[in-house]
């Protein structure tokens, strides 16, 4: 696809020339900053700041309290309370850290229902949204690794059930779970791994994050309306679009300082209110906490898990057809990497020909039905696995992979649309041209 056509940098100066004929930096800084953007965006596309900063902020922490860790189970609880003691700052760094990944999974949580209500996942930008999954995938891993590092109760004994997981996989899980702990059990070979992986895996989001950016800028970023930047000439182009600097940059620096505010107000009066307090007792083998529950952002997909036990038909249908190679735990594993999986998928399972979700009047119940359902799982993910939870956790989860597996492919045959504006220029005019006119409306 052809880019959307705009002014590109031009060196002037002599030192710019041989600068930009030898690694084009400056050439590549402009084009992402001056990046024709659609001039309808709402505030629904501020967390792609949101996200950056967060990012910067876990890397530039993390090193620090890195300098202050020691990974070994002798010394690693001991060494969390000699940072929030005795280094200096560190009590505030570390719940900077720690809350950091809370506001992360906040904006990507809103960054992504925001692409499945705008159809952002659609033609031609399905690898930018796979980009994205693969993003999610190494931001849950690195802050499940993470959540083990300070070697409390909880950190101990969530790492055990979770790597226990992989263990449910028929023939080879037990050689996957002892190759993952680096021995039988939980122990010091396993907080050495995590402790190397949970380092490493940012710089591996950060590599990932700017193939995303460049995915996006390749193929122009999508917009409420859903309709495409006209690309036929500049003149058209200019009319959907404005540059990202400084109209845009000025937006998402201040719904970032409004983000902020709420966000640093957390950490300096409540910085504890998402933690587990089990987590401030060491950790110790031969005492299990009376509930294992891991940290909130994995608690609807904690919560698929948890659905599917032995006494579900489809998993006794699924246990009796496989000859037991698929048993109650197994299908839990595969329904929650399934979860993840069909989302993933909903480029190829939306068959609507219209993109965005403001078009398309059924869909947006089901969406809302689905952004309720994801609420319900991450309250009931919490839950004793006990009474009406179960039930609740099983009903959630089925919508959940209905939603994706037959409502979003029916609604593409059964739906009739309404008709998205011809252009993007149409369709701010609409909004704002009165306000930005600044003429008088008539009386009624």
């Amino acid at each position: 696809m052809a880019g959307i056509p705009h002014d590109h940098y031009e060196p002037k100066s002599g030192a710019a020339k041989w600068l930009y004929a030898r690694l084009p930096i400056v050439g590549l800084a402009y084009d992402t900053l001056m990046l024709p953007t659609p001039k309808n965006l709402n505030w629904m596309w501020i967390w792609g700041i949101v996200l950056t900063f967060c990012l910067a902020l876990q890397i530039i922490t993390g090193i620090v309290l890195v300098m202050h860790y020691t990974p070994h189970v002798d010394y690693a609880f001991s060494s969390v309370e000699h940072i929030m003691r005795n280094v200096n700052g560190g009590h505030m760094l570390r719940y900077l850290h720690a809350n950091g990944a809370s506001l992360f999974f906040v904006a990507v949580y809103l960054h992504i229902f925001r692409g499945l209500y705008y159809g952002s996942y659609k033609a031609p930008r399905e690898v930018t949204w796979i980009i994205g999954m693969l993003i999610y995938l190494a931001m849950m891993a690195t802050a499940f690794m993470g959540y083990v590092l300070p070697w409390g109760q909880m950190s101990f004994w969530g790492a055990t059930v979770i790597t226990g997981l992989f263990g449910a996989i028929p023939f080879i899980g037990p050689d996957i779970q002892t190759w993952l702990l680096g021995g039988p059990a939980v122990d010091n070979a396993t907080l050495n791994r995590f402790f190397s992986l949970h380092y490493l895996l940012p710089f591996v989001i950060a590599a990932l994050v700017a193939v995303h950016i460049w995915a996006f800028h390749t193929t122009g970023n999508n917009n409420p309306t859903g309709v495409e930047v006209r690309r036929t000439s500049k003149a058209e182009a200019e009319k959907d679009t404005l540059p990202f600097w400084p109209y845009f940059v000025i937006k998402d620096l201040f719904a970032l300082a409004i983000v902020l505010l709420v966000f640093f107000a957390i950490v300096g009066f409540m910085p504890n209110y998402l933690g587990h307090p089990d987590n401030y007792l060491e950790a110790n083998a031969l005492s299990t906490p009376a509930h294992i529950v891991p940290e909130w952002y994995f608690l609807p997909f904690y919560a698929i898990l948890r659905a599917f036990t032995g006494d579900v038909w489809v998993v006794m249908l699924t246990e009796w057809v496989t000859f037991g190679i698929v048993d109650a735990k197994f299908f839990g594993v595969l329904a929650m990497f399934g979860a993840i999986a069909v989302l993933a998928l909903a480029p190829w399972l939306d068959t609507s020909s219209v993109r965005s979700g403001r078009y398309r009047p059924m869909f947006k119940w089901y969406f809302w039905i689905l952004v309720v359902d994801f609420v319900v799982l991450t309250w009931v993910g919490a839950m004793p696995t006990e009474g009406i939870y179960p039930t609740i956790s099983l009903i959630a989860s089925a919508y959940w992979f209905a939603y994706f597996l037959i409502i979003l492919p029916l609604l593409g045959v059964i739906e009739k649309p309404l008709t998205p504006p011809a252009t993007i220029e149409d369709d701010f005019n609409a909004h704002y041209e009165p306000k930005a006119s600044g003429l008088a409306q008539p009386a009624e």
